[in-house]
């Protein structure tokens, strides 16, 4: 009988084994749906995680950023724990939202010392942000909130109006961009994971101000976060970031516009940049059937915001032209990351050329851009949310 608590043991443990061999294997994170698994480089790569806390503010690489003549950057802000969206709020405040860590909508006063006060906290996917005719609109992963009323009450906003409830929520290509025009409200659900049929996802939509009238403005889009309209034509421009896993230099993302909305549909997952079918789901497909894009913006560019230029500082080449922020790869050895400029070229195609550049040193990042927003001087401001921090790109000769 002594030998019987090891025998005991041995069994729990057998049977213990038994039952974990049974359990089935943990799910795969839709952005590794396609990755090599035979390549060791290729297993090693993950998306870069965002920093726990803003980077000093002595340690910020404003000073390494390149632009071209007459242009000068500056630190505008530091300490803003991933700033993402920017939008002019009230009486002058800058409104900035966040996204994986922080979960939060900060104010920043355009004047004074700048420091960050939280006016919504403990919001996840708290990105998509939009300001228009007093009322504070944000975007999660699952609802679109409505606060009216808030320029007297930045203190205290108290609680929100839900407009629409029925957003599909979960974490690939989840986070939102808001855009308001002719009292419609823009935004963008991604498809759900790297590669896959994605059905109700992968669309640019609009709904009126209250969350009512919903309509499809385009089809076939992977996951934009960065999108704006031409001043001159009306036309929607976005950003849309290409599938992974394909190859470190393919596909490209796509800088598109909108001509005909409701009619379009870009590719996304049969067809990528417009030339590419794609391996598991362009059989059968032709992509002479699919919008081409207008440019490309490189391999696994991460192209986020978009924004024309409606400001009267910088020179007259840029006045009317596209700013994107390209916030570098993941899921490509070499990495890159600037702010890049875009002209349509009223054909239907667009010329990019990169404006800023220095995020990147030694192949590590030291900033990633997201996104813009202009001032009434007419200087520019750029949302790091790598370094937790925004700069101001002023002209002067």
């Amino acid at each position: 009988m002594k030998h019987l608590p090891k025998l005991v043991v041995l069994a729990t443990l057998c049977c213990a084994g038994i039952a974990l061999a049974q359990q089935p294997p943990a799910e795969e994170p839709g952005w590794a749906k396609g990755r090599p698994k035979a390549n060791d480089s290729a297993m090693q790569m993950a998306p870069v995680p965002a920093f726990p806390i803003p980077t000093a503010p002595d340690k910020l690489p404003t000073a390494k950023f390149k632009l071209p003549p007459g242009f000068k950057v500056e630190t505008w802000a530091s300490g803003i724990l991933d700033a993402r969206g920017l939008r002019q709020g009230p009486n002058g405040n800058i409104l900035v939202s966040s996204l994986f860590v922080a979960n939060k909508v900060y104010m920043v006063p355009e004047q004074g010392n700048r420091q960050a006060k939280v006016i919504i906290d403990k919001m996840p996917f708290a990105t998509g942000i939009e300001y228009h005719n007093g009322s504070l609109f944000l975007a999660t992963n699952e609802k679109i909130y409505r606060w009216d009323n808030v320029d007297n009450r930045l203190d205290n906003l108290g609680e929100p109006k839900v407009i629409y409830d029925k957003l599909p929520g979960g974490g690939d290509h989840s986070w939102k961009f808001l855009r308001i025009r002719d009292n419609k409200l823009y935004y963008a659900i991604g498809a759900p994971c790297n590669i896959c049929d994605p059905g109700q996802y992968a669309k640019i939509y609009r709904m009126n101000l209250d969350g009512t009238g919903i309509e499809t403005i385009a089809s076939g889009v992977r996951n934009t976060v960065g999108f704006d309209f031409d001043p001159k034509t009306g036309n929607l421009w976005f950003t849309d970031n290409g599938r992974d896993w394909f190859s470190e230099e393919l596909p490209n993302d796509e800088l598109n516009v909108v001509t005909k909305p409701g009619q379009q549909h870009f590719g996304y997952p049969y067809c990528h940049q417009g030339n590419i079918p794609d391996p598991e789901f362009g059989w059968g497909k032709s992509c002479n059937d699919y919008q081409k894009p207008a440019a490309f913006l490189g391999p696994h560019a991460g192209s986020l915001g978009l924004m024309f230029y409606k400001g009267k500082m910088f020179p007259a080449k840029y006045q009317g032209a596209m700013f994107i922020a390209r916030h570098g790869p993941w899921n490509r050895t070499t990495k890159y990351s600037d702010i890049s400029v875009a002209w349509p070229d009223g054909k239907g195609g667009a010329k990019v050329e990169p404006f800023m550049t220095g995020f990147v040193e030694n192949n590590q990042y030291l900033g990633r851009p997201v996104d813009f927003l202009v001032l009434k001087d007419g200087s520019m401001l750029v949302s790091d949310d790598h370094a937790g921090a925004i700069y101001r790109i002023s002209y002067g000769k």
